[in-house]
């Protein structure tokens, strides 16, 4: 941790700029100096040289070099926690000045579940920005999640309740899911009447060592032991593949009722109810730019019916 008993703060003030605190910054929140070079539009060898500048005014490594790229020291993630506060100040310094909330400024990542930001968040980002358009939004729609403690992003949307960490937690909506497929697949296969006579069908859902939250394995909450025999890592695969007439999945109702091809199967008898769980860094939570994305994500899943 970095002390005032063995910094002169005022050589720092004379070493140190906003420029240099700013890439820092940036490579922070990336892990990544090729990352952060191309956001930035500038030279690799350039920020590396800056970071080790910044290094040498404060006397302390930021990051430590691995495979995995440029992860905080307990110093660097001092200096995050800082650089950040000063982020915010002129941040709101400039909405006073202008009086306007469109002036809200900066880049907000966003890590979602592939479905959820692909189907939903996607299609109504243009509202977001069309209120203000200085604010940049990174949408990392994957399977699989970025992670907030270590500043990879900085809203996650997740399945599921983070225990650990300096976070700021709220349930985002609850969502339902439900049995689908094709007219013509069961027209083509036996009957599906009630829960045992899905063992005789062919289930689509997750690659099981590939799944990335337990909440995934939907299949056992219906039937002990049942399991998909069609699988991917992509729920827009599985998607796919009931729309083809692969099998029956286990999809979200707010994916799947997009479909027209798609229709319930044992609509009554089955339904799976799962959570979206918003996070986002204590350190960051009252930034402008975060609550500005986070009140949009609140908003658009009230005007929708996930259920």
């Amino acid at each position: 941790m970095l002390r005032k008993s063995n910094v002169n703060s005022e050589s720092i003030q004379d070493a140190v700029n906003w420029d240099d605190l700013r890439i820092f910054l940036t490579v922070a929140r990336r892990n990544n100096l090729d990352a952060a070079a191309a956001y930035l539009r500038l030279d690799p060898t350039t920020l590396g040289r800056r970071i080790r500048r910044l290094e040498s005014a404060i006397g302390a490594i930021l990051f430590e070099r691995s495979r995995k790229g440029h992860v905080l020291t307990t110093t660097g993630d001092w200096l995050l926690n800082q650089v950040e506060g000063i982020e915010q100040v002129v941040s709101g310094v400039g909405e006073a000045i202008s009086g306007e909330v469109q002036r809200i400024t900066g880049t907000v990542r966003l890590s979602v579940t592939e479905a959820f930001g692909n189907v939903v968040i996607a299609p109504a980002l243009v509202n977001l920005l069309a209120a203000f358009p200085a604010l940049k939004v990174e949408l990392v729609a994957t399977s699989g999640f970025l992670s907030v403690n270590k500043r990879e992003a900085d809203i996650a949307v997740m399945l599921s309740r983070p225990t650990t960490g300096r976070l700021k937690v709220s349930k985002l909506t609850d969502y339902s899911l439900k049995l689908y497929a094709t007219k013509e697949y069961l027209k083509h296969h036996a009957a599906v009447n009630n829960i045992s006579d899905l063992r005789q069908q062919t289930l689509i859902g997750y690659v099981d060592d590939l799944i990335y939250s337990p909440r995934l394995r939907y299949y056992d909450e219906v039937d002990a032991g049942l399991a998909p025999g069609l699988t991917s890592s992509s729920l827009l695969a599985q998607k796919q593949l009931a729309c083809s007439g692969c099998g029956i999945a286990m999809l979200p109702c707010f994916v799947a009722d997009q479909e027209p091809d798609l229709q319930l199967v044992l609509a009554n008898e089955v339904t799976v109810t799962r959570s979206f769980w918003l996070a986002v860094h204590e350190d960051i939570a009252d930034h402008a730019r975060i609550r500005a994305v986070i009140d949009f994500l609140t908003e658009l899943v009230a005007s929708r019916d996930l259920r």
